[in-house]
């Protein structure tokens, strides 16, 4: 009796996958081997990307190598640059004029030294007028520029604190101030000192103090206003009402509140004898309430400690929102 191949090859097609299936599913539930089980922490985005952001000191510095040119080469500067180019012109005028007139320059019947002349020169011009104006002009700008120009999402979206773009911006500020003012104290001090028989040499201690106490005067004005710019709305305005209203009222009155301002303890650094009976000893006598030199540093770099502190505070709280 014959046997149909073809019928016994279709009973073993269908007799496999049968005998497949177990084997599948034993595989399937059947451990891997030497193994080890990983221990994966639940992904989130602070674990994907974690970014440390730099010391405040470094940051600062960053922010202050990019601001320095822009101030030195702002038309700011610019414009503040002819400002204390005045006392140079003025300096020069007087030089001509006691080259020309050998009697010199006479304050009440007096001659008066070209070392008295540059230490009244000092006092009104730059510490009582030019330093407080680039206080202001420069201090309230260092965040509101940034506002005003739309770059200050730029540099808050950097890893790096926002308190230190406004120490960063603060430094540059004070190293542009300095190096405007120092070169105009210098040209004044050569022309104005040989005058009536002044020694440069013997002078020469009483520049250093003067450059001491400009770049203190530059540091504390540029603190206080770098808080006004950072709190108030129009802190321009509100920089000049204080440094050309507030500050001179008050000093010219006895009380506590000459204590509340910067020049109170500045004039106390002034360290030039000026002439008798002159006008800027007069205006000088109504301030005779003067602190030591030793009170007005501390109080001066309190202050500057203070402001830069709470301006810091205020940039990192506030939101700031640009204007279509």
């Amino acid at each position: 009796m014959s046997q149909n191949p073809s019928a016994g090859t279709s009973e073993l097609r269908n007799a496999e996958p049968d005998n497949q299936e177990p084997k599948n599913q034993e595989l399937e539930n059947r451990e891997p081997e030497n193994r080890e089980p990983e221990n994966r922490e639940p992904r989130t985005p602070n674990s994907e990307r974690r970014t440390q952001s730099p010391p405040l000191l470094a940051s600062a510095l960053r922010i202050f190598d990019l601001s320095l040119g822009q101030m030195l080469w702002s038309r700011r500067s610019v414009f503040l640059a002819l400002l204390l180019g005045g006392p140079v012109v003025i300096a020069l005028v007087l030089r001509i004029v006691s080259t020309m007139y050998a009697a010199g320059f006479h304050i009440n019947g007096a001659q008066a030294v070209g070392s008295s002349i540059f230490g009244m020169m000092i006092w009104l011009l730059y510490i009582r007028f030019i330093v407080p104006v680039l206080g202001v002009f420069y201090g309230t700008a260092l965040i509101a520029d940034e506002v005003d120009d739309k770059t200050i999402t730029y540099l808050f979206t950097r890893p790096i604190p926002r308190s230190a773009v406004l120490l960063g911006k603060y430094l540059a500020y004070l190293a542009s101030t300095i190096l405007l003012v120092l070169p105009s104290v210098m040209l004044l001090y050569f022309l104005v000192v040989p005058i009536g028989g002044s020694s440069i040499g013997e002078a020469f201690p009483s520049l250093l103090a003067d450059f001491g106490m400009l770049i203190v005067g530059l540091a504390s004005y540029g603190a206080v206003f770098a808080l006004v710019g950072t709190r108030l709305k129009r802190p321009l305005v509100v920089g000049l009402v204080y440094a050309f209203g507030w500050e001179p009222a008050v000093l010219m009155f006895p009380g506590y509140l000459k204590r509340l301002t910067v020049a109170y303890y500045l004039q106390a650094l002034v360290t030039h004898e000026m002439p008798q009976d002159s006008a800027v000893s007069m205006v000088l006598q109504l301030f005779h309430e003067v602190p030591t030199v030793f009170t007005s540093l501390v109080c001066l770099g309190a202050i500057i400690a203070v402001t830069l502190w709470s301006a810091g505070r205020a940039v990192e709280q506030r939101e700031y929102v640009l204007e279509q």
